[in-house]
């Protein structure tokens, strides 16, 4: 079954896309330049040149590789829940949710550097990768989850292990995270390119089953790659809501980053009646929402963890929040930056439906959310040393690692977006998009 052609000028050519390999010049340099960026923050830690060791590498570089991983794992997510609610207001922004979900597989590319080098030095941030700790009594209750079949201790004798065991269960996680997220974002968008040759609703009824099985897997494998890769930094500490504070933050910055996608096309003079103050206003009502919904996270992680005063969990809050830390000053500029600005900010309707101020509150929001990654992976570099924890120490080098990585993923999109219709324009619900209209 197909659906007849209808006349649409807002859905003329020059209006839906862009010339072929505009902007690639600078895509390209804003990829190579952030990846030697980023490469080279990480080589100067493990030659420790300029003073950087290899800890401090390590954290900057993987709090940019776990930010720009969110925001392409939201794009995954916004473009199965639109599939599977059938949002009809959302046929002309979903490609773009598309295209940021399409870079899933080098986002995880980028992560393994950062696992790699950890595991050829028996642990730097990964406490739980050096010999020295397969002594504690808390790995050895956990170390199942990482070494599985090896294991730390040997059961028949009790001897622990001296010498670094291979973590196979932890390698193959993070390979079958890889596997998952590339299958799904390469099915969803190639069902959605097909769609632009041949206008069958039997592709969007494909995609939306895909979706159906896909939004589990997406939220197991989300769950478990922010367990392995950001809470067993510190293998004693746990909390169950950990990786809805991460999906959170994924689902907050990758609506962030497609508010300014937008901006720039309708800045360009692209879309014009195809994406409108409407779609805006229901971008800046989901950015909203999720300002609200990592702080309602946010919250109920630190209120849980203060009333039940377990040791292993309270450390890991009293580290950055204890009087005199300059973590403490962190976390307060993330309750206000990450929370009550935007809330206050975006509260209002026309804020929401202007592209130039939603498109400034979002750039805030990204800063925001790498700035919220930071404060669980930096205060790292000097937990366990017995050095007073300092935050200004080489922050050029924490700057162009994070910062060198997101340029990757702004490299990529310039790249890949005028590579397609700019809009699913045989999309069944592409009509409705079009007369939008928010009531609420």
């Amino acid at each position: 079954m197909t659906t007849a052609p209808v006349h649409r000028p807002q859905l003329a050519a020059d209006n839906i896309t862009l010339a072929k390999g505009a902007g690639r010049g600078v895509g390209m340099a804003l990829i190579v330049v952030g990846l030697l960026a980023a490469l080279a923050v990480l080589g100067m830690g493990l030659s420790g040149a300029a003073g950087v060791t290899k800890k401090h590498a390590l954290a900057v570089y993987h709090t940019g590789a776990m930010g720009v991983l969110a925001m392409a794992l939201g794009g995954l997510f916004f473009t199965m829940v639109f599939h599977l609610t059938n949002a009809g207001w959302s046929a002309t922004i979903r490609r773009q949710c598309e295209n940021l979900a399409s870079f899933l597989p080098f986002a995880w590319l980028l992560v393994l550097p950062a696992l790699v080098i950890e595991i050829a030095n028996h642990g730097l941030l990964f406490a739980w990768l050096n010999p020295a700790y397969y002594h504690d009594h808390a790995l050895q209750v956990k170390s199942a989850f990482f070494y599985l079949p090896n294991h730390i201790v040997d059961h028949d004798t009790h001897k622990v292990a001296t010498e670094p065991v291979l973590p196979v269960f932890f390698l193959a996680r993070a390979l079958v995270y890889g596997v998952v997220w590339t299958l799904l974002s390469r099915r969803l968008c190639a069902l959605s390119r097909a769609q632009d040759a041949s206008p069958s609703v039997e592709l969007a009824a494909k995609a939306r089953f895909t979706s159906s099985w896909g939004m589990l897997l997406f939220a197991l494998t989300t769950a478990f790659a922010s367990f392995d890769w950001l809470m067993s930094v510190d293998f004693k500490f746990f909390s169950t809501m950990w990786p809805v504070w991460y999906f959170s933050g994924a689902a907050f910055s990758a609506m962030a980053l497609l508010v300014l996608v937008f901006a720039r096309l309708k800045a360009v003079g692209k879309l014009e009646g195809v994406v409108t103050s409407e779609h805006f206003h229901d971008k800046g009502k989901i950015l909203f929402s999720f300002t609200v919904f990592w702080a309602y996270i946010s919250f109920s992680q630190y209120f849980l963890i203060w009333y039940g005063n377990i040791p292993e969990e309270t450390a890991y809050y009293y580290f950055r929040t204890f009087e005199g830390s300059p973590w403490r000053t962190l976390g307060i500029t993330l309750m206000i930056g990450h929370f009550i600005a935007p809330f206050l900010i975006v509260l209002f309707r026309p804020v929401k439906k202007s592209p130039l101020a939603l498109g400034l509150v979002a750039l805030w929001c990204l800063g925001m959310h790498f700035a919220d990654i930071y404060f669980v992976l930096r205060p790292m570099v000097d937990a366990g040393t017995g050095l007073p924890p300092h935050i200004m120490g080489h922050l050029w080098v924490d700057l162009a690692a994070i910062v060198g990585l997101f340029a990757v993923l702004v490299g990529f999109l310039i790249v890949k977006i005028p590579g397609l219709s700019l809009v699913a324009h045989n999309d069944p619900w592409i009509d409705e998009s079009l007369e939008h209209r928010n009531y609420v």
